[in-house]
């Protein structure tokens, strides 16, 4: 049976993809970061391992245990760890940022050069980045995020074309809005990290906080994480998988927009989409 590697499993699309690729017959190895997630994941039945992205021992270490596991194959890897850290660019801090990109960005890099050797043996492999709207076209108050998204849509066109003729493939999914933990996530990292009060985006902020505060599908055409799984299983399991997977409609629209529109009117039209 095929093995695949999913970071991020504790909630949302992780979780989700773990469980449905586990019952196609798949090896799952589902990684989280907290001790009690991976207990819980291995409670559902799937082989699961301890993984902080955002620290190059903890993915030694993961991987060690990972090739024990597999016996040495790796057949996919997910890359799809990451949170959104949002707040106004002038208000970002270079660590802030730094942590954004660690996990968002050089987590999976990292991960992935240190998986790319076994693929190469093998002869062949899938590499699936979980991107984001965002990583294709900008919205305000999501810097740190889009940055982060942007540099995993390059990242992974640069990946592609390098490893042509070598049997590993390279798709990139661009979900959109998906029912998760991922705003509430978010408004964790808001707090922790942007100085609201004294900001010139106060105003900005408090209607931000309204939207992330809210509970259930807060913005228009909303999917849930199984609408992410079939583009998945399409991109582990088809003999031509896609370059790039889009998941909602916002993703389909605003990919066929950012090449049709001039640039000021794409602006008004996602400044009023990032207040949704």
């Amino acid at each position: 049976m095929p093995s695949v590697i999913i970071t991020g499993c504790s909630s949302g699309i992780g979780l989700c993809l773990a469980q449905g690729l586990f019952a196609r017959g798949w090896v799952v190895i589902a990684t989280a970061r907290q001790q009690e997630d991976v207990e819980q994941l291995t409670a559902l039945g799937l082989y699961s391992v301890k993984l902080d992205v955002s620290q190059e021992t903890s993915i030694k270490t993961a991987l060690d245990n990972i090739l024990h596991i597999t016996d040495g194959r790796i057949d996919a890897l997910v890359n799809n760890a990451g949170y959104g850290q949002p707040g106004a660019i002038e208000d970002l801090s270079r660590k802030c940022l730094q942590q954004q990109f660690e996990t968002n960005f050089f987590g999976p890099f990292s991960l992935t050069n240190h998986i790319l050797p076994y693929m190469r043996q093998q002869g062949q492999g899938r590499i699936i980045n979980i991107s984001s709207i965002l990583g294709l076209v900008a919205m305000p108050y999501r810097g740190a995020y889009n940055a982060s998204k942007f540099a995993i849509e390059a990242w992974s066109d640069t990946l592609r074309m390098e490893l042509a003729g070598t049997g590993i493939e390279v798709s990139l999914i661009e979900p959109g809005p998906i029912l998760s933990n991922f705003r509430s996530n978010s408004l964790l990292a808001f707090e922790a990290n942007i100085n609201a009060t004294h900001s010139f985006h106060r105003n900005k902020y408090q209607i931000m906080l309204e939207r992330l505060k809210k509970k259930g599908a807060s913005q228009p055409f909303t999917l849930s994480p199984n609408s992410v799984l079939k583009k998945t299983i399409h991109a582990l399991e088809a003999s031509t998988p896609k370059t790039r997977y889009y998941v909602t409609f916002p993703t389909y629209i605003f990919s066929f927009l950012r090449h049709i529109l001039p640039t000021s009117i794409l602006d008004k039209c996602l400044r009023l989409a990032g207040q949704s």
